[in-house]
């Protein structure tokens, strides 16, 4: 007999009916071989009054069971099992050598079935990264925009218009893989008039995030064995999709002049590269701009050498000196510059838009790709954001946080000179949205964002930044989400968790610990 009273237990504070309860915990037990195929089980008046229920409900269980094809009715007979089903063990199970760590580890009790699988499966250690938020309260984070300078009103002001414009039936249907056509004909002139390109609306995909891009990009280019060359400080984000194809990712060290150049052409005179990734605008993550003869040159090394250049062009909107020094891509006359980049640094991370420029046949190539892991993007927010550019909204913005995040920068920088003088050492970047600060070598980075976030100051140990087995102690201090009061206040805080921890002792005649500006690294 089956102990039904002690293995069916429901509860009717829950939403779930009773009935869909009882079903439900039938069909387990019959799952777990609790209840064989065959089986009859008790009539309804026997089983309502072992549960203490009304006989309609078990009714209404049964007919759940029949309708999901665990139970079958037999003409004066009564409510079975369905025999359709193999045999189960209650206990025990005889399985393949390929999945018997996965039942050893079931069985063991170490996780349950909804954590773990029962099959197995690769995990890949080098995917495994922190993820980054925009945190409450004081930050000092990657370099994230401030969100309350967002276009919010235009925003939303382009997002109804976006409801009463055109025909419903190819408003709401499917799009382009490529993007909305409003914001690829918006960014690709405002891209000709600010980056110096010559594109057309066909040279530009739409993307989530540069990250899509660089995923895309990887997916079409690299191959198993092929090779990719990358700052010896680099985005972790671009070398998880590198070496997630097969490809071998090679380092070229990195100084204040951006990318070693002449590093990569010894790589180049010994082996074929398929792919370098840049940030030249400013290096990620030291915020470095590559000089004007490296950029030469290794436009030059492309070419004679057939590699491809990935340009990730993060954050060119945001630059003090000047006029923002232009992108590899406006120079590259023969096709082997992907350039990319996004708007999630210049309006919001939460509004994932992103693009690549390309040639005309690799942006359809890319676009076959990624229709097979998203068949289009976000038709209402790219038509929205396209509004913005058309009717200058979104220009007035950037010149609006350009001036935010300038004064911000500076303002900064000054505090970390005078408050934290022989603690911290920096160049004050010439654009982007963080600072790239070393510290004293005494000083343990964990630790201290550890002590930091207790004392309600949020910023990053920096350790993913560190090359293998080289401690950078360094980590970026981003300084656009925060007001000037907020940066004094973050400050003041790290100031006091330093001296508290006795992690350092500032010297007591420190000179600035700024950097001065080296000329040779502004734009030629």
């Amino acid at each position: 007999m089956v102990p039904f009273k002690s293995l069916i237990q429901v509860d009717k504070t829950l939403s779930t009916p009773v009935f869909v309860q009882l079903s439900n915990q039938l069909g387990h037990l019959i799952r777990q071989g609790t209840l064989a195929p065959g089986q009859r089980l008790p009539g309804t008046r026997q089983l309502a009054e072992l549960l203490e229920l009304n006989r309609q409900t078990i009714v209404s269980a049964y007919e759940e069971g029949l309708a999901q094809g665990w139970l079958e009715s037999r003409s004066g007979s009564g409510t079975y099992v369905a025999d359709h089903f193999p045999d189960i063990k209650p206990q025990g199970l005889e399985v393949t050598s390929a999945g018997q760590s996965a039942i050893n580890s079931l069985s063991s009790g170490s996780r349950p079935a909804n954590e773990q699988p029962g099959y197995a499966f690769e995990s890949v250690d080098f995917l495994v990264r922190p993820v980054l938020t925009n945190q409450a309260g004081l930050r000092l984070d990657d370099g994230f925009p401030d969100i309350r300078l967002a276009p919010m009103e235009e925003l939303s002001r382009a997002y109804r218009s976006y409801f009463r414009w055109g025909n419903p039936q190819q408003h709401f249907g499917y799009s382009d893989t490529k993007g909305h056509s409003l914001l690829r004909e918006q960014l690709s002139t405002y891209l000709n008039e600010t980056r110096g390109l010559q594109t057309t609306p066909d040279n530009v995909l739409i993307t989530r995030g540069s990250i899509m891009g660089l995923h895309l990009a990887s997916q079409v280019l690299l191959r198993p064995g092929d090779v990719v060359v990358v700052g010896e400080t680099t985005w972790a984000g671009a070398t998880m999709n590198f070496r997630k194809t097969g490809a071998t990712v090679l380092t070229v060290p990195v100084d204040q002049y951006g990318l070693q150049v002449d590093a990569l052409e010894a790589i180049c005179q010994t082996q074929r590269i398929r792919m370098v990734f840049v940030t030249p605008h400013h290096h990620y993550p030291t915020t470095v701009t590559l000089r004007a003869d490296r950029r030469i040159k290794l436009l030059q090394l492309a070419e004679q050498y057939g590699f491809a250049i990935l340009e990730d062009d993060y954050d060119y909107d945001f630059h003090y000196l000047s006029r923002p020094i232009l992108p590899l891509a406006s120079a590259d006359r023969r096709g082997m510059v992907v350039y990319v980049g996004s708007l999630t640094k210049s309006v919001a991370p939460a509004f994932r838009v992103g693009y690549v420029v390309a040639p005309v046949a690799l942006i359809d190539e890319l676009a076959r790709h990624r229709r097979i892991i998203d068949r289009q993007g976000d038709p209402m927010l790219e038509f929205a954001i396209g509004q913005l550019f058309k009717t200058g909204d979104m220009k007035r913005h950037f010149r609006k946080t350009l001036r935010a995040y300038h004064a911000r920068r500076d303002h900064f920088c000054d505090l970390l000179a005078s408050e934290l003088p022989g603690v911290i050492q920096f160049n004050k970047p010439d654009g982007g949205l963080a600072v790239w600060a070393s510290f004293d070598p005494a000083i343990d980075m964990e630790l201290l964002a550890q002590r930091a976030g207790h004392n309600g100051l949020y910023l990053s140990n920096g350790l993913f930044h560190n090359p293998p087995g080289q401690r950078l102690n360094s980590t970026r201090l981003g300084f656009a989400s925060s007001s000037e009061e907020e940066l004094e206040r973050s400050v003041a805080v790290l100031k006091k968790v330093i001296q508290q921890a006795y992690l350092v002792s500032p010297p007591s005649n420190a000179e600035t610990t700024q950097k001065p500006s080296n000329k040779s690294n502004e734009r030629k």
